[in-house]
């Protein structure tokens, strides 16, 4: 019986395609990213800094940092502040079903997107399919979900 080593190093750096920001930056005009590829935590920390007025976040997607986000998103969109979130498919969660559909326009992507970073090996990738579909997240106060 092969099983897959779980207790592999992983790491919560992984590269939006740029294809993917551009398209959604030409939507959103972004003025602020509270979490930037690879960036020094100890000179500043995206859920502890008031965000800009057009956010694009593509968190760390392990438990607890995912939600801490989603949650911070969330307390800057009743700012008035405009947050698109790159998110893993994930609608069986408690998250979900409280702050995400009630307070999102969501568009599920189609296929699986391919991310750069350093994969479980230590080896650099580029295009690292992930294990889970994506959706975009978008808490706009200028919109009303029904």
């Amino acid at each position: 019986m092969n099983m897959k080593d779980r207790n592999l190093t992983v790491t919560d750096d992984w590269k939006t395609p740029k294809y993917l920001y551009e398209e959604l930056d030409k939507e959103f005009h972004f003025d602020f990213d509270p979490c930037p590829l690879c960036h020094n935590l100890e000179l500043w920390n995206g859920l502890e800094v008031e965000w800009g007025n057009s956010n694009f976040v593509n968190p760390p997607y392990s438990r607890p940092l995912k939600d801490l986000f989603i949650r911070k998103a969330y307390t800057e969109y009743l700012k008035n502040k405009l947050v698109v979130m790159l998110l893993p498919v994930s609608t069986s969660t408690k998250i979900f079903h409280e702050i995400i559909l009630p307070n999102c326009e969501i568009r599920y992507i189609k296929g699986r997107i391919r991310f750069e970073g350093v994969n479980s090996f230590g080896q650099t990738v580029t295009n690292k399919c992930g294990m889970f579909d994506n959706m975009i997240c978008i808490f706009n106060p200028t919109v009303q979900i029904i």
